[in-house]
């Protein structure tokens, strides 16, 4: 039996609702991400794993810094000279901005680090640990910008596109199931969005819909277990075999308020696996509400703020109250209240409950892409203007943005 430990989308280098350090240069945030990473580098150790497996995006962007590097490379170095061996899939934020560009992780491939294995093209890969042997099926980000550089891709549209690239993965894991050794237990590794998937926080960054492929293109004879990256949120998809997102070990934003973070510890052995999530403690997101009622609107607040108060947590303070109101608010008292009880204050959102409301297209929601709300909205608007030439030059941008693959 071979233990993994199944985890993905550190994004090292995130660096939003925090502060720098100024003796260190280093940001709060970033001693938060690496703080939970330590956490998952000791469990592996005291749980005794055999393979760290990293489903991709090690680095909030493809050019990290010195410093986002070596704090990775200590952590590690710390698992190799534990004897865990560690794979490493390329992800979309590791993809350099051009083909010929090495990632963000190849340092490790070019320096062959002990115990050490990057996944940077699609390939079984056997590695062997300390409880046997065991294969990685790799299918890295597919980026769309390398797929638009092949051959007979010209002319085609984006729908086309993404149909031809949906069925390249499918085709792509069912041939490498056909590659793997049926004597040995078989992990298909991916960093792709699953059609059915409860999407995170990630697709805040991201423009548009990302590519996503039907959960049975990966669902393929010899695999023991199915470990994905990309979408921040721990979830099961199938259990035949176990099709998992680890999700994020920590939290990126608001959008990850409630999910809890951890990693997946999965036992296989050749046509088994059990597999359980592990929480770990990260700092919490907390989001106060208050609408003003009565004729003291900051006694309102500061006794909504008590009631959640945490030391250790990320506010995000959401007051709901008539013009009036807002004027009558001691916002310096608001703030010394919150210096002193929270860790961090995101922001404060003002809701002017006395405002005209503004009623929202039924039609326009968060299952949309872009260009396709765009469209919905002009249908409705009363837009001054030629409604086609808007549409066209929209068409064309969105366009652009996806082949030159902002989409993560």
């Amino acid at each position: 039996m071979v233990r993994i430990l199944h985890t993905a989308d550190w994004h090292i280098g995130v660096e939003n609702y925090g502060r720098i350090d100024r003796s260190t240069g280093v940001h709060s945030r970033l001693r938060d991400f690496l703080a939970s990473l330590d956490r998952l580098v000791n469990d592996a150790i005291e749980k005794d794993v055999d393979l760290v497996l990293f489903c991709g995006d090690a680095f909030k962007n493809r050019e990290p810094t010195e410093t986002q590097q070596n704090a990775l490379a200590r952590r590690l170095k710390k698992l190799s000279n534990e004897g865990i061996k560690v794979f490493l899939l390329v992800g979309n934020h590791d993809l350099p901005n051009a083909a010929g560009k090495s990632n963000a992780l190849d340092i490790y491939r070019t320096l062959q680090v002990p115990g050490i294995t990057v996944g940077r093209q699609p390939g079984v890969y056997t590695i062997e640990t300390k409880n046997g042997p065991v294969q990685v099926a790799a299918i890295p980000y597919p980026s769309r910008s390398s797929w638009l550089t092949k051959d007979k891709q010209s002319g085609k549209s984006l729908e086309e596109l993404e149909e031809e690239m949906a069925a390249n993965v499918a085709g792509l894991a069912k041939r490498l199931s056909g590659e793997l050794d049926a004597d040995i237990p078989a992990v298909l590794c991916a960093h792709i969005t699953v059609d059915g998937a409860a999407a995170g926080s990630e697709h805040c960054i991201m423009v548009g819909k990302d590519l996503a492929v039907p959960a049975s293109a990966l669902l393929q004879e010899g695999f023991d277990y199915v470990a994905l990256g990309h979408i921040h949120r721990h979830q099961v998809l199938a259990e035949n075999p176990p099709l998992v997102y680890s999700g994020s070990h920590d939290r990126i934003d608001f959008g990850e308020e409630k999910e809890k973070k951890g990693y997946v510890l999965a036992d296989i052995k050749k046509g088994s696996c059990s597999y359980k999530f592990c929480e770990l403690p990260t700092r919490p997101f907390v989001t106060v509400k208050v609408k003003i009622r009565q004729d003291n609107p900051t006694g309102e607040i500061l006794a909504e703020l008590e009631q959640y108060a945490n030391r250790d947590a990320v506010l995000r303070l959401i007051i709901k109250a008539s013009k009036d109101d807002f004027t009558e608010i001691d916002y310096r008292e608001v703030r010394r209240f919150i210096d002193k009880h929270y860790y961090y204050l995101a922001s404060i959102n003002r809701e002017i409950s006395d405002q005209p409301s503004i009623l929202r297209n039924p039609e326009l929601n968060e299952q949309l892409d872009p260009l396709e709300a765009f469209k919905k909205y002009l249908e409705s608007a009363d837009v001054n203007c030629d409604k086609n030439e808007l549409l066209l030059r929209a068409e064309i941008l969105y366009g652009r943005l996806k082949e030159r693959d902002i989409f993560g």
